[in-house]
């Protein structure tokens, strides 16, 4: 199943990938796709009851949004993996490094991420993501896809002077736009495995960033239950699970990214999430 918030020059909605199609999920009582991860196994069943028609949309004529637009939680990891944290002059950590985003942070596929005046440091990092599919607390390992619906992609999109100028992260992770996710939200079912995803990014065609989730260092049923031991996990939350190496800060020279740059985050399984990068505009007033 691949869920989809799109729109057709309307509001946006919920829909379902069907055929190379979006049907509409108001067909199945479902006008986001927040509510239909809150009906769980009802929602799911009556999607599979659906089916494309000749006048639905082809998935490449819609705009796409982030397919959870305003989660309740969005939820970062860091140096989580390996390689990562060594070219980061970090030691791999014990525990999980944990920072947030904040709504105002997302955007969709072939949305444009603005890079803001105030900083000249802007760098990519790509990234796989886990959805929450089911209110959740005290999750043991062992029952982490019982609350887990899908994966996404996600770029989190890093201002690194702003990040590293402190201890805490956050500031520098949560400008306007700096969390583009999508094309599309995955049912955990069509990527049976997902510590065994090849991720990537690709800016302006050249590939700076080529891993495997293999290398996570706390994989997703730890941070189920590292996180649910801390906070009740609500349906559409998004937890994003830390980037591979090859970020630009750590390249020498290092390599930030300017207006006019294409930016591609590839998942095996899921796809590819696309965004340009355009100056900030209020910078000119």
């Amino acid at each position: 199943m691949r869920l989809v918030t799109y729109s057709t020059g309307a509001a946006p909605r919920a829909g379902i990938v069907i055929d190379g199609k979006v049907v509409d999920l108001a067909a199945a009582g479902y006008a986001d796709v927040i509510s239909f991860l809150q009906d769980g196994d009802k929602a799911i069943a009556a999607a599979a009851g659906l089916k494309a028609a000749a006048g639905d949309p082809a998935l490449g004529s819609v705009k796409l949004h982030a397919p959870v637009p305003k989660p309740d939680k969005f939820i970062c990891i860091g140096l989580n993996y390996r390689d990562h944290a060594i070219e980061s002059g970090m030691a791999i950590p014990e525990l999980p490094t944990v920072f947030t985003k904040y709504p105002n942070a997302i955007c969709g596929h072939l949305d444009d991420v603005v890079l803001p005046s105030v900083s000249d440091q802007v760098d990519y990092e790509a990234e796989f993501a886990f959805v929450i599919g089911k209110r959740c607390r005290n999750v043991a390992k062992e029952d982490w896809q019982d609350v887990v619906f899908g994966y996404t992609c996600v770029h989190d999109v890093s201002a690194r002077d702003y990040q590293l100028a402190t201890s805490q992260w956050t500031i520098g992770k949560t400008f306007d736009t700096f969390g583009p996710m999508g094309p599309v939200l995955v049912s955990k079912d069509e990527l049976p495995d997902p510590h065994n995803a090849r991720i990537s990014l690709e800016l302006n065609g050249t590939v700076l960033q080529d891993s495997n989730t293999s290398q996570f260092v706390f994989d997703i049923p730890y941070l189920v239950n590292y996180l649910s031991t801390v906070m009740t996990l609500e349906p559409g939350d998004v937890v994003s699970t830390g980037t591979p190496p090859g970020v630009g800060f750590a390249r020498k020279p290092p390599i930030f990214m300017k207006p006019g740059d294409v930016a591609v985050v590839k998942i095996e399984g899921i796809g590819e999430l696309r965004n340009k990068c355009v100056s900030d505009r209020r910078s000119e007033r």
